[in-house]
């Protein structure tokens, strides 16, 4: 519509300085140093949520850090989308290979680089900025719910309870996301299915002290040696995790559902080079596209023990530490995958360590119906913005609450997003386009027009 092109014309310059602004804020939800961080940002995700439009908003507290509630309510019997969304982000570490500050928000090449910039404070703020141009030019066709929380970068743990008890608040037709990302501006994408999570951390401890390499070396286990090993046995030589019973829930996609995955576009070479590496790893069988959408993984995420600083100290460490995660699929059940892990971590275990497993947090994947009006809204609405069809994707990555939303509040999620792969998120230098960003806002009210029209039917 042509007073939404214009509003968000006259207003663009504005809409950018409001989100770097935003993406200042260092809210880190799993640092504990930053907890005022996440406080102030979740009053300025309030703040920019009355600015918007919404006729009540509020910070609610939970057990951790809070959820940021605004709505914009016209006609009860018109359609309410709840869309959602976090403030909080991930850690900035290594701070050495940022080439600017992760705080500090600067524009290079029409690209915005900080932290949070795609995940998900840009791809979030778009729905708030959408729902302005809405609210302002008086054509917003529906009712509006937004929720942003604050812990979703490590696991949400507070938010199932919110959920359970808030069910008449949240009451809604549909959950609309964009934390996710798409094939590219030329080849725009909906991602219709997510990979569930297991995240696990291992410590495996030797002798009661560090030790003397020279003196005990040779006579004693080294718990890194120890956890290095242990980690390489769950692979096989074909890079299958040989953890019993891991994949006794996986269903096989057929060979039309492949064959249409893989017909996505896509470079290898391109990926390889864009990646720096001269080849791909994985499950064998099965494509690149195939081992990030639709196959189980485990990775190491992180891995620590004995002297790192600067310098030589010729110790045999005490413990040896690592943080490991586990991509699933559909019919993989998260508690049971961390239990299959745990059960089997210890058994592969020698006498000469003790091993301790902690589960963290952990969701269910999801797939999203490509045959339901939210779909054919949010692919029309590509289409008007794109002048191209969308292709249906499954993503790699986890969005836990997806899954929540279906078992709590019965509703059916669309995952609307504006990213690209190579973003960087949850690493140095991440990015997100200002032409990503003004598409973003330039296509949701579509979605909330033809969600409205579709209604019904």
């Amino acid at each position: 519509m042509q007073a939404w092109k214009d509003y968000q014309s006259q207003n663009k310059d504005r809409f950018l300085n409001e989100l770097l602004d935003l993406l200042r804020i260092p809210s880190v939800s799993a640092d504990s140093k930053y907890k005022n961080d996440v406080a102030r940002c979740a009053e300025a995700v309030k703040t920019h949520m009355l600015k918007a439009g919404c006729d009540k908003a509020e910070v609610c507290p939970t057990a951790g850090h809070p959820i940021v509630y605004g709505e914009k309510l016209i006609d009860p019997k018109l359609p309410t989308i709840l869309v959602y969304g976090h403030y909080d982000v991930q850690p900035p570490d290594p701070l050495n290979l940022w080439t600017s500050g992760p705080f500090e928000p600067v524009i290079k090449d029409g690209k915005i680089y900080a932290r949070g910039a795609c995940d998900d404070k840009g791809q979030m703020f778009m729905h708030i900025k959408a729902l302005e141009v809405m609210a302002k030019t008086n054509t917003l066709p529906c009712n509006v719910k937004v929720m942003i929380e604050g812990e979703e970068e490590v696991g949400s743990s507070n938010l199932g309870l919110f959920l359970e008890n808030n069910k008449e608040k949240l009451k809604a037709d549909i959950v609309l996301i964009s934390d996710t990302s798409m094939i590219s501006m030329e080849s725009p994408s909906i991602e219709s299915g997510l990979r569930g999570l297991a995240y696990m951390e291992v410590e495996v401890t030797g002798p009661n002290r560090d030790l003397h390499s020279g003196v005990y070396g040779g006579a004693v286990a080294n718990p890194a040696t120890i956890l290095c090993q242990m980690i390489a046995s769950l692979h096989d030589e074909n890079n299958h995790i040989t953890i019993p019973g891991f994949y006794d829930k996986v269903e096989e996609m057929t060979a039309d559902d492949r064959k249409a995955l893989n017909a996505a576009p896509f470079n290898l070479d391109e990926y390889k080079k864009e990646l720096g590496v001269k080849e791909v790893w994985g499950e064998k069988g099965y494509t690149t596209l195939e081992r990030t959408g639709i196959r189980p993984t485990l990775e190491v995420n992180g891995i620590w023990g004995g002297y790192t600083g600067e310098g030589a100290k010729t110790v045999l460490p005490s413990k040896a530490n690592a943080k490991i995660s586990m991509r699933l699929v559909p019919n993989q059940n998260s508690t049971e995958i961390s239990e299959l892990f745990a059960s089997h971590f210890r058994k592969i275990a020698p006498d000469t360590v003790t091993v301790k497993v902690t589960a963290h947090h952990g969701g269910e994947a999801v797939v999203t119906p490509t045959n339901s009006p939210a779909y054919k809204a949010a692919a029309k609405a590509i289409l008007t913005t794109f002048g191209k069809e969308p292709i249906p994707t499954r993503g790699g990555g986890s969005i836990p609450i997806v899954a929540l939303f279906e078992k709590t509040l019965g509703l059916k999620t669309v995952l609307l997003g504006f990213g690209l792969d190579n973003d960087n998120i949850h690493s140095p230098n991440e990015k997100y386009d200002v032409f990503n960003y003004y598409k973003g806002i330039e296509t949701i009210p579509y979605f909330h027009k033809f969600f409205t029209e579709s209604f019904g039917k």
